[in-house]
């Protein structure tokens, strides 16, 4: 058997069973119909549809010449279709970058009897994950691609799962600096608009996957047996969850964003609020000085205790209203 070493930037891995048992890995593309005889089971993995890559292996398996096309796009949307000698499944991959945007790989795997293919748009969803869920189930594989398919689907969904949760996280992040004591208005809008439109992408990509699970748990499609049907209906929970949960963390985004505008709001009018008393308050000394500086005679005029009273008159007005604005709560 030949070592393979996963994730190492290879454009494709291939890797062969028998009776749950790993026979070869590392073979070559025009081998797989060679290893996928009666008692066979392959995966073939392939990065960079557009390599040329999965024509080859579409020549070799008779694959339909819609789904590779289906396979090549990137712009496919999550669903599964059955055609005559094979069924073509299309998922995404996600996780969460540091700016809060969603990176999304795009997973298209085609399902005969014997064999799985797994095509890859991007290098970062690698594969050493999904191999080490077959590797901790051995019975996956002596389920035959439908085993293979299974544990494929859960670590992608897991995926989905935990970055609709590492989301809700950030959410939680966004709310501290929405009432920290020196609030960031501008940086609170920034991140809301940006963790919604990663809500947004999310859910694209969560939401048709509930139709592609209960696609594949039909039993017209005659892949999954009775063993595996309770395993697929967990990943169909798991998806339920994860769409319920960014629905949640929507209507969540569109809470907080309003709520930054009624802060914003409400800090507009304490400080306006606050500059027309100071307004006031220094009014009581500007209209005194004016009238007391008329060139006509009045009450103290060229005396010493005329001054006095106008300095009284001001702290006096200028203290009762301090007082009365404080009561209020406008200063």
């Amino acid at each position: 058997m030949h070592d393979e070493t996963l994730d190492d930037g290879r454009s494709a891995h291939t890797r062969s069973w028998r009776d749950g048992k790993i026979i070869d890995s590392g073979f070559a593309l025009d081998q797989v119909s060679e290893h996928a005889d009666s008692d066979g089971l392959v995966w073939v993995d392939v990065v960079d549809p557009g390599s040329g890559t999965l024509e080859t292996i579409a020549a070799e398996l008779g694959l339909e010449p819609h789904s590779v096309e289906d396979a090549i796009s990137l712009h496919e949307r999550p669903k599964a279709d059955r055609y005559e000698n094979h069924l073509f499944v299309n998922c995404h991959a996600m996780r969460l970058t540091d700016g809060g945007d969603i990176d999304v790989c795009k997973v298209s795997i085609f399902v005969t009897k014997h064999v799985l293919v797994t095509v890859r748009s991007k290098k970062w969803f690698g594969v050493g994950p999904i191999v080490a869920r077959w590797d901790s189930e051995p019975e996956l594989a002596r389920n035959g691609t439908a085993g293979l398919l299974y544990g494929l689907l859960d670590v992608v969904v897991d995926g989905q799962f935990d970055a609709v949760q590492e989301m809700d996280d950030r959410l939680d992040a966004l709310e501290d600096i929405l009432f920290d004591n020196r609030p960031q208005p501008r940086e609170a809008q920034r991140r809301t608009f940006t963790l919604r439109k990663s809500l947004v992408r999310i859910r694209r990509m969560v939401l048709p996957m509930r139709e592609v699970l209960t696609t594949l748990m039909h039993r017209d499609t005659e892949l999954i047996g009775d063993g595996l049907r309770t395993s697929y209906q967990d990943i169909y929970d798991h998806t339920i969850r994860a769409s319920e949960w960014a629905d949640s963390l929507r209507d969540m985004v569109t809470t907080i964003y309003e709520t930054n505008l009624s802060l914003q709001d409400q800090r507009l009018n304490t400080v306006m609020k606050k500059v027309t008393s100071w307004a006031a308050i220094i009014a009581i000394p500007t209209a005194i000085t004016g009238f007391y500086g008329q060139n006509v005679p009045y009450p103290g005029f060229s005396q010493a205790w005329g001054f006095w009273l106008s300095t009284v008159v001001i702290v006096v007005g200028t203290v009762g209203l301090y007082i009365g604005f404080k009561h209020r709560d406008w200063l």
